[in-house]
């Protein structure tokens, strides 16, 4: 059942980043194997400036194996894994890095020191993880938020997430994007508090007449399937063809895009938005592929 296809960055996602300058990233912890072959593309791809942070011997020994010529590249000497998240918050704090890549280091160390208000990086929406999904190199994405961040965020850090993704999804060609306030129900039920905060979300979204068309709750089949949502009768704007699925935690968003990379070979291409600086988050078992992918999401997050 497990998926042998090979994992194919998407060449949309990659043009729009090309679109934008070569951005300097600070590589957290870099002195890993799997850290530096994201570097690797990401340089060859014209998408950033590295600056390494981590153990300096470490960072060339796995420079030297793969034949990387860092020469060029800053190098931050810091062989303490948590002082490496210090130093690149600082780095963001005074615009000598314009995004943030997690190396080896855990993720709740890197985001603990992020949101510090010393470094003033917080920006006016709560932080938020996107994950654009994509098969084929042509595909158009099927974004999903929040599958990494957020656990289990009420209707107010919803409206933040929610806010998030319309921006995202904007930067990535999507001017007005359909998105489904995700359920395991179409109906309105009191025993389902995902279809009540669904519900809350597009009234609000309404209101506030967002540069959205924000429908829920939805299930997962009528938000991307049209057949599924013509044979139940539901019509909206957003049935059977939602860009987006704002899942009700992070067990549903993580559960989903785990399903669609192992089952589908799916790239996951992750960031997380809402602040002043984008921060790449990524799993060991990542794929370089989708790393790369997720650098290049984090470029054309920047403003």
């Amino acid at each position: 059942m497990l998926s042998s296809k090979e994992i194919i960055c998407p060449i949309n996602l990659l043009d729009i980043a090309h679109k934008k300058k070569i951005v300097p990233a600070g590589i957290v912890n870099a002195g890993k194997m799997l850290p530096m072959l994201s570097v690797i593309d990401a340089v060859k791809e014209n998408l950033i400036t590295p600056v390494l942070i981590g153990d300096k011997n470490e960072i060339q020994k796995y420079a030297d194996e793969l034949k990387f010529d860092i020469s060029n590249y800053e190098i931050i000497h810091e062989p303490d894994e948590n002082t490496t998240a210090k130093i690149a918050a600082d780095l963001a704090s005074k615009g000598k890095i314009k995004i943030i890549v997690k190396g080896h280091i855990h993720t709740d160390v890197l985001m603990k020191e992020i949101i510090k208000k010393e470094y003033n990086l917080l920006g006016k929406t709560r932080l938020s993880h996107i994950w654009h999904m994509t098969l084929e190199k042509n595909d158009s994405p099927l974004i999903i938020t929040d599958g990494a961040l957020n656990v289990s965020p009420n209707v107010k850090t919803k409206m933040h997430i929610l806010k998030n993704a319309i921006s995202f999804s904007q930067r990535i060609g999507i001017e007005r994007p359909k998105i489904s306030i995700l359920s395991a129900t179409e109906e309105i039920l009191d025993s389902v508090q995902s279809s009540l905060d669904a519900k809350e979300i597009s009234d609000i979204a309404k209101k506030e007449n967002l540069t959205a068309d924000v429908f829920g709750p939805l299930a997962f089949d009528n938000s991307v399937s049209k057949k599924s949502a013509d044979i139940k009768g539901i019509k909206n704007s957003v049935a059977g063809q939602a860009d987006v699925l704002l899942v009700p935690n992070v067990e549903a968003g993580n559960a989903l895009v785990k399903i669609m990379i192992y089952f589908m070979g799916a790239c996951a291409a992750g960031v997380v938005v809402g602040g002043k600086v984008p921060v790449v988050i990524t799993s060991r078992s990542d794929e370089a592929t989708a790393r790369m992918a997720s650098i290049a999401a984090a470029v054309v997050a920047l403003d």
